[in-house]
C-alpha cells in the first residue's frame, strides 16, 4: 500500500483546501466496497440522483448525513437468524457505508425509499455572485466601470436601438 504525502503542495497553493481534502479524502479511500450497488443520474441541468439497491432495509435501519461536503449512506440491520436455515443466500443482508464526494453548492434536497431502492436527490446551487455573466463593450476610448447597474443600462439601450430601427 502506498501512501502519498501531498504536504508539499500545500505549502505553495493557498486557498485550496478543497482540492486538498478531496486528494485526501481519495488516498484514503483506495478501496470502495461493491456493496451495495448505485447508479447516479443527471435529471436536470443541476440536479442528480443517486439511487442505491438496498434491498430488505427499511427507513429506520438507513442513515443519511453530509458533512464537509461528505455524503455518508448508512445500513445497519439487527442480522439476527430467526431461526431461518438457507440452502443458498444471495441477497446481502449486511450493514454498509457508502461514502460521495460532493461537488462545492451540490446539497442533498430528499431521500425516498421505493421498492428496495434509495433514491437521494442533489441539486446544485451557484451563488449568483459565482454565475458567469455577460461584459458588454463599449465604444469610448476610456474602459467603463463595470458593474451590474451599467451593464443593464447597456443591454437596455440596444434594445431600444433594436426596436426603433
Amino acid at each position: 500500500m502506498n501512501n502519498l504525502d501531498f504536504t508539499p503542495f500545500y505549502r505553495s497553493f493557498i486557498g485550496f483546501d478543497h482540492l486538498a481534502n478531496l486528494m485526501n479524502a481519495a488516498a484514503r479511500n483506495e478501496k470502495q466496497p461493491a456493496y451495495p450497488p448505485y447508479n447516479i443520474e443527471v435529471t436536470g441541468e443541476d440536479e442528480y440522483c443517486i439511487t442505491m439497491a438496498i434491498a430488505g432495509f427499511s427507513e429506520q435501519e438507513l442513515s443519511i448525513e453530509t458533512e464537509h461536503n461528505t455524503l455518508v449512506v448508512q445500513g445497519q440491520r439487527d442480522n439476527k437468524d430467526n431461526g431461518r436455515h438457507f440452502v443458498h443466500q444471495g441477497i446481502a443482508e449486511r450493514n454498509f457505508e457508502r461514502k460521495f464526494q460532493l461537488s462545492e453548492y451540490v446539497k442533498v434536497t430528499g431521500a425516498s425509499l421505493e421498492n428496495g431502492l434509495l433514491h437521494i436527490t442533489l441539486v446544485r446551487e451557484v451563488p449568483e455572485a459565482l454565475k458567469p455573466r455577460k461584459i458588454t463593450i463599449g465604444k469610448s476610448k476610456q474602459p467603463h466601470l463595470v458593474t451590474e447597474e451599467r451593464n443593464s443600462q447597456l443591454e437596455t439601450s440596444k434594445v431600444k436601438a433594436a426596436v426603433n430601427s
